[in-house]
This record gives C-alpha cells, structure tokens and sequence, in this order.
C-alpha cells in the first residue's frame, strides 16, 4: 500500500460552456405529470433524469449521489464513451443547474462515493477502479480509496490492498488475491472502514491519516463471512454504533461490531448495494429495480419503484433509448441519498446514466 499526502488537483474545475446546458428532463416524457410512487408517508415523486447536463457531458454509469451542506448534489459516474468530458464527478445546484465538474483520471472505473463533514471543512471519499472490469486502469492509479475535497484536491490516497497474508496469494495459488473497492463509511472517530466488494470480500479498518488498522470477513455466506459486501454504513442510531455491509450476493444486510465481530442478520433484500440514513429512517438502493426504506428497528417500510407483473417492461440497461425507460420504475438502482428535506436522490447503474429525485409528497 502507498500513500500520497501532498494535495493535488484532480483537474481544472469545468465551467458551463457557452452552448448552454442540456436538461434532460424533470417529468416523464409523455409530458403528463410525473409518476407518484409508495404510499402513506412514503410516497413520492419521481423526477426521473434530474440534473441539467452541459452539452460536452453525456452520463456513463451514474454510480452514487451525494449532498453536501449547501444542498448542492454530486454525482460520481463512469462517463459515456460519446462524452467529449471525461469528468466522473459532477455537482449541481439544489435546483439541478451544472455548477462544475472534475475528477477525469477515473474515466471508466469511478465507483463509490461518502461525503463527510470534519470541523469547518467537507469531505468526499471516493473508490476508483472498481466499476468496470473491462476497462484497464491507469497504471499509475491501481484499486484506491481517495480523500478529497469538494473540488477534486487530493488530501490523501490509499493504494492497493494492505499488506496482510489474505492478499498475498489467491484461492489457486497463481498470483495475489483479488483487490476491488466497492464503497467506504466513516465512524465516529474517524476510522475508515473499505468495503472490498469485487475483490475478496474482505471489510478494511484504516485511522483517519490512512492508516492500516485490521481486517474481517472474507467470502462465504456462514456469519461474518460475505458474498460481494458492496455497500456500508456505520449504523450510530444507537449508543453502540455497528458496521452493516450490503452482503449483495447473500441477498441479505450483515451487522458487525466495529472491530468486526458479527452481531446478526436484516433480511427482506434482493441485491442491496448501500445506504444512507436521516432522522433514523434508512435507504437501501437494491440493484434489482427497486429502492427499498428501513426504518430505526431494521424493518422494512417501503419498497420503491419497484415494478409490477401488471407493469410495461423496462427495457435492459444497456439502452441507449432514454424515453424507453417506465415512469415511476427503476432498473438498476446503485446509489440512493436523503436530501437535508427529506427528498431521496438515486443514481442507477445503466449505461446511459439516470438519476431520479424522488421528492416527498406531504
């Protein structure tokens, strides 16, 4: 593992060109109002393809949604192949209008994203080379974590895996053992927890400076081992804070102690991939087409946007047809974030890019 601490830019921050910007659009495209989902007091709408993009920006993958005290939103993505940018992170207003964009070292492996508060100052904490295993990464940028501000300048990056003997040899003996980071959650005190969730399915501990601290789980499905741990959290909603890791491939949540003993099981998911919590309520984005709320006792309230057998088929992810996709349904929804209203953002794994608001209906 190598570590750089001198702060750098990323890229020169983009300005909105002066063609102007490109709305993709707030309301589905039969021009009817836009689709309510959920019930009771959780229903709301759904602003699909929220965001107004410049014309040299086409979305790749949009793989997670943040919001940072001022309201303004960030979207990290792939970047399409059309794209003349090549910026993964993109930041909007509270009304979607483009305010800047940066990030083009992490064309095509742009992945998980966590926005923290620490003193006077935010913070994003990004994962890189995890998104797309058809794209080769940079050589001088392997699997890495990355503090940042929220203009691209580089606080600190952690490089590869951490020098223990889980990654020195894979299960065949023929090389090292698979590195991937998928997403990160920050505990009280600052200890930095990495999901590796396309690698070796092992949860990381660092310190707040970037520090190697220990390692647990490990691929499996018995308690405390994992099948694609995706997302995490650090759960503080009660005295005695937990990590839970998206166990996608388990189909399930796992809950650990935070020096990664197992506690327990949530159930009730189909592919969970991470999460984000306000005022006790929980959203988990489900890759199998649906967003889905927990509430402060681990139960399940509300399932979102998630299609019918009565329902018009969404077409595959792989589309290139934006207006093909059914108002008020997701595909593949990867990342989902409260707003400070209460409003949900959610960032879908499709080739074109989406991201919904879904806006609370009172």
């Amino acid at each position: 593992m190598t570590q750089s601490t001198r702060r750098e830019f990323l890229s020169t921050a983009v300005a909105v060109p002066a063609l102007g910007p490109i709305l993709l659009g707030m309301q589905d495209r039969t021009g009817t109002k836009p689709a309510i989902i959920g019930t009771g007091e959780f229903k709301y709408e759904a602003l699909h393809n929220w965001g107004e993009l410049p014309p040299n920006i086409k979305w790749g993958n949009t793989h997670n949604v943040v919001e940072d005290s001022q309201g303004n939103i960030y979207v990290h993505h792939t970047v399409n192949a059309a794209s003349e940018s090549p910026d993964t992170v993109v930041v909007f207003d509270p009304k979607g209008k483009f305010i800047r964009s940066w990030g083009k070292e992490y064309r095509g492996v742009a992945h998980g994203m966590w926005l923290r508060k620490e003193g006077n100052e935010e913070f994003l904490y990004l994962t890189v080379n995890a998104a797309n295993a058809r794209v080769q990464p940079p050589p001088e940028l392997p699997a890495t974590v990355v503090k940042s501000t929220l203009k691209g300048e580089i606080v600190y990056k952690i490089q590869g895996p951490p020098p223990i003997p889980q990654y020195k040899s894979n299960a065949e003996g023929t090389g090292p053992a698979p590195y991937n980071p998928t997403n990160i959650a920050i505990a009280p005190n600052g200890d930095l927890y990495v999901a590796d969730g396309y690698g070796s399915y092992y949860i990381n501990r660092y310190n707040a400076k970037g520090e190697y601290l220990s390692t647990f789980g490990g691929r499996g499905s018995d308690p405390g081992l994992m099948r694609e741990p995706h997302g995490i959290w650090i759960d503080t909603r009660s005295a005695t804070p937990n990590v839970t890791a998206a166990d996608r491939r388990n189909n399930r949540l796992q809950r650990f102690t935070l020096d990664g003993k197992h506690i327990d099981f949530v159930e009730g998911f189909r592919l969970p991939c991470h999460f984000h919590e306000r005022n006790g309520l929980v959203v988990i984005a489900d890759l199998d087409k649906r967003v889905t709320l927990m509430d402060k006792n681990n139960q399940i309230v509300a399932h979102l946007g998630d299609p019918t057998p009565a329902s018009p088929p969404n077409p595959p992810r792989t589309t290139t047809d934006r207006a093909s996709f059914v108002p008020g349904q997701f595909v593949n929804p990867h990342g989902a974030n409260f707003d400070h209203q209460g409003n949900i953002f959610v960032a879908e794994w499709v080739e074109i890019g989406r991201v919904t608001k879904l806006r609370k209906v009172s």
